[in-house]
């Protein structure tokens, strides 16, 4: 049972970084993308950046899926711990595999754009405006996942994320993961690191808020 359990195990870490690697690839190369292609609209980039974003996370969904439950996202797996859907331990690791992916999906994105690999963001994203919707964006992706039928789930959560980009203040990180991640990118998708904590503890408050708030109204589920 133990030797069983153990590759099991490797296979969705490994799957879980893979797909976070490939989520942070897209948001922090579409970003760099659109900033050298939209002749100074930030508009124009945004929407690039917020496409391309909302096209990438059914793919994710839908290829590492059936292995890793393409979680990609700490305040996700913390719902499914909360849940018990997932163990402890396991939670854990995934949390990790995500970071660890998240980061090596920056600095692919910087390679590919022939930029220095580790940045710093100087870009600000700070103040209650930017933490309620952050705090929104995060509950309604938990409401997202925890309220749609298995098989829509990855065009829901596509859609979701692609229209939080524009109707909220922060342009919807709603990930902990990502949100570090993004940090050590000087783009047009960066957030200052100072700026971080703040976003991930509203991140973790909102999903897990969410997930409580849903299972009242679902009467249990």
């Amino acid at each position: 049972m133990m030797q069983a359990s153990v590759p099991d195990l490797a296979r969705r870490l490994v799957a879980e970084a893979i797909a976070t690697a490939l989520l942070l690839a897209t948001i922090v190369g579409s970003g760099i993308m659109a900033e050298r292609l939209s002749g100074g609209s930030m508009g124009l980039a945004l929407l690039a950046n917020a496409l391309a974003t909302g096209a990438m996370l059914p793919v994710l969904i839908l290829v590492f899926g059936p292995i890793s439950g393409a979680q990609m996202n700490p305040a996700v797996t913390a719902v499914l711990l909360l849940r018990r859907e997932m163990q402890t331990g396991a939670a854990l690791a995934h949390v990790c595999a995500q970071v660890g992916g998240g980061l090596m999906g920056v600095v692919l994105a910087h390679a590919m754009f022939d930029q220095p690999l580790w940045q710093a963001s100087t870009t600000a994203r700070t103040g209650t405006g930017q933490w309620i919707a952050e705090g929104v964006a995060t509950a309604g992706l938990i409401f997202t996942i925890l309220g749609t039928r298995r098989e829509a789930l990855p065009w829901a959560v596509g859609l979701y994320i692609l229209a939080a980009y524009w109707f909220t203040a922060s342009t919807s990180f709603a990930n902990p993961a990502v949100t570090l991640a993004r940090s050590f990118s000087d783009s047009f998708s960066g957030i200052q690191l100072g700026d971080v904590a703040p976003f991930i503890a509203v991140q973790f408050a909102a999903a897990l808020a969410a997930a409580v708030l849903w299972r009242w109204l679902a009467g249990g589920r």
